[in-house]
Formats: C-alpha cells, sequence, structure tokens
C-alpha cells in the first residue's frame, strides 16, 4: 500500500498536529511473575541492557526499564541517565510485584488468549536464522518458528510469563 494510500485509510489524520512533532514513544510496560528469571530473558537472551531500577517498597513493587543499546552509550549520573532514558525510543519496562514469584499458582494473562488484548512486542535482528537457532540452543519457548504455517519470514518466542515476542529481519532472507 503506498504512503498516498496509508494517509487516506479512514481515521488517519493527514496532517499530525505540529504540537506533536517532538513526541517520542518511549515505552511498554509488561507486568512480571518472577523478575529474576525476566531480566535473564530481556538482558541474556534478548540483548536488552537494564537502564534504571526504581523501588516502591511501602507499595511493594519495583519498576525495571530495559533497552537495547550499548551499556557504553548509559550515562553513568543517576540525574543525566533518567534524562537520557526518557528521551530515547523503544524502551521496555518490566513491573515487578513483590512476592509473585513466591505463588505457583500467580499468573498474568499475556493477551493471546481468551479474552484477547495485548499481543506481543517486535525486535528486528541482522540475521533472524541465526537468531532463532540461538533461540532454540538456549531454549527459549516457541510460538511460532520460522517453518511453522504461512509466514516463513518470521517468528515468535515467549519470555517466562508467556509474553510473545516476535522475531523480524528488516532485509530478505
Amino acid at each position: 500500500m503506498s504512503l498516498q494510500a496509508l494517509n487516506a485509510v479512514p481515521g488517519v489524520t493527514a496532517s499530525p498536529d505540529t504540537a506533536t512533532a517532538q513526541f517520542v514513544f518511549n515505552h511498554t510496560m509488561l507486568r512480571v511473575k518472577d523478575i529474576e528469571k525476566s531480566l535473564d530473558f530481556y538482558t541474556r537472551i534478548l540483548g536488552f541492557s537494564l537502564v534504571e531500577k526504581r523501588d516502591f517498597p511501602e507499595a511493594e513493587f519495583s519498576l525495571y526499564f530495559l533497552a537495547l543499546v550499548d551499556k557504553a552509550d548509559i550515562p553513568a549520573d543517576d540525574a543525566a541517565r533518567n534524562q537520557w532514558m526518557k528521551s530515547i525510543p523503544g524502551v521496555l519496562e518490566l513491573t515487578h510485584n513483590h512476592g509473585t514469584e513466591n505463588d505457583p499458582a500467580f499468573a498474568y494473562h499475556n493477551g493471546n488468549t481468551d479474552p484477547r488484548g495485548f499481543g506481543h512486542i517486535c525486535l528486528a535482528v541482522p540475521d533472524i536464522r541465526a537468531a532463532c537457532e540461538r533461540f532454540e540452543a538456549l531454549g527459549v519457548n516457541f510460538q511460532k518458528r520460522l517453518s511453522d504455517g504461512r509466514m516463513k519470514h518470521l517468528a515468535f518466542i515467549k519470555d517466562p510469563d508467556e509474553y510473545w515476542v516476535e522475531i523480524i529481519q528488516p532485509t530478505e532472507f
């Protein structure tokens, strides 16, 4: 579909208000049951860096902000890092409600069973075949492998809370 046709889709504003020109889609938040398992998945398996952690002991939860950035680019100064983190796109906020990891019956709804809602997050990788082979070797759970179904150009893996992570490659392979 051409860009001109996309701009003609009902509900799409042809000219966004100039007041929004500097807006940045900053982050998405996921609630997680076991923060250690989730941090391992997002940092070791997917390569995110932990950028910020905020604890709220009186409310019994903690926030963990992650981004796909080079650790050398993360400002060391707390105030500078906080401002930087709020200005970059693609941050993932993991919210951990303390104690959920100790309840074997506790689980968050991943949005992909009824009632459906939230679907997935997505990561673009330079070589999808190599990434999927690595995920297999690391024992990552797949929702959809490259070889499954009709869409052979993408895969879905699952994080420890069963949230889906779509894996795509921007270029043809």
